[in-house]
C-alpha cells in the first residue's frame, strides 16, 4: 500500500523516530507532526494530552495515513488505548518497545526509567517492564528541564552536560542500575551527553530502533506494506516555529538525503 505511515509527537524528538523508520522501511512514505507549539506535554494533564493527541491524529487521517505510531512517551501513556480501541487502522506507541529493549539489555534486574512528569507520573514504563518480567526493579526520574532545552536546540556543550548532570543526580545514586530506558523520545537527542554522564557502564536504551522494527512487523502482519519503489517525498508538519524544527531536522539528518523531505506548517486549529 501506498499510503503513508502517519507519525506524531509533541515537538522534534519523535524525529529520532521517523530517522530510524527511514533506516529501516525505505519504501515507506511518512508525514510527521510535531505539536511545537504546545510543546511540553509532560506538564500539562491528562485530559490536555488527550485533546491535544486526537487533534494531531485527526490532521493526519486527513492525510490517509495507513498507520499511526506515537512517537511521544506522554501521548503514548495516556492515548493509545483509545486510539486502538477506536481507529480502523493499526496503532503503535514507544513504551512496550523500550520497555523490550531494556529487558534484552539489564543483566541485574536493575532498571532505571527518566521521562516526562506526565509519563512518569503514569507508570506506564512500570508496568510495561513488570508485565514482561515481574522482578524487574525500576527507578523512574521526572528530567522536566530536558524538553524544552532539547526544543531550543541546545542539545550538547556545557550548558547541556550541566543541565543532565542536574537532573541526573537522584537516580545515579542507584548503584545497582545497569539500563537506563530513555522515557521520552526527545532524549535520543542528548543521547552523548547523557551516555557521559551516567557512565559506560550504564546501558542507554532508546526506543527508536524497537519501535522501528514492530512497525516493520506490524506493516507484514496487516499486509500493507509498501513495494514499490517510487515513493512521494517525506512530509514534516510543525505546529510552531518552523525555524528551529528546520535546524534540529537537519541535524538528525544530516546523513540522509534532506532532499526527500518537505517542512510545513500545520494549523490543527483548521482541521
Amino acid at each position: 500500500m501506498k499510503q503513508p505511515i502517519g507519525v506524531i509527537d509533541s515537538g522534534v524528538g519523535g524525529l529520532t523516530v521517523v530517522h530510524e523508520l527511514m533506516r529501516q522501511l525505505p519504501k515507506e512514505p511518512l508525514i510527521y507532526l510535531g505539536d511545537t507549539a504546545r510543546c511540553p506535554y509532560g506538564p500539562r494533564t491528562e485530559e490536555e494530552v488527550k485533546q491535544f493527541t486526537w487533534e494531531m491524529v485527526r490532521f493526519l487521517l486527513g492525510k490517509n495515513i495507513k498507520m499511526l505510531v506515537i512517537a511521544c512517551n506522554t501521548a503514548t501513556a495516556f492515548t493509545i488505548k483509545d486510539l486502538q480501541k477506536e481507529l480502523d487502522i493499526p496503532v503503535i506507541g514507544v513504551i512496550k518497545p523500550g520497555a523490550r529493549a531494556a529487558i534484552k539489555s539489564t543483566e541485574n534486574n536493575y532498571i532505571g526509567v527518566i521521562g516526562t512528569e506526565g509519563t512518569v507520573r503514569s507508570g506506564a514504563y512500570s508496568y510495561a517492564l513488570r508485565k514482561i518480567k515481574s522482578d524487574i526493579e525500576v527507578i523512574s526520574l521526572a528530567c522536566p528541564s530536558f524538553v524544552p532545552m532539547v526544543e531550543k536546540g541546545v542539545l550538547d556543550g556545557p550548558e547541556a552536560k550541566q543541565v543532565v548532570e542536574n537532573a541526573l543526580a537522584p537516580i545515579l545514586e542507584h548503584d545497582k542500575m545497569d539500563t537506563l530506558i530513555l522515557g521520552c523520545t526527545h532524549y535520543p537527542l542528548l543521547k552523548d551527553t547523557i551516555q557521559e554522564v551516567v557512565g559506560k557502564k550504564i546501558i542507554v536504551i532508546s526506543s527508536s530502533e524497537e519501535t522501528a522494527r514492530e512497525t516493520s512487523t506490524t506493516l507484514d502482519i496487516h499486509q500493507i506494506a509498501n513495494h514499490d519503489d517510487h515513493m512521494p517525498p517525506h512530509q514534516f508538519y510543525a505546529t510552531g516555529d518552523l525555524d528551529i524544527f528546520i535546524e534540529i531536522t537537519e541535524k538528525i539528518f544530516k546523513d540522509s538525503n534532506f532532499e526527500v523531505l518537505t517542512i510545513k506548517h500545520a494549523d490543527l486549529q483548521n482541521i
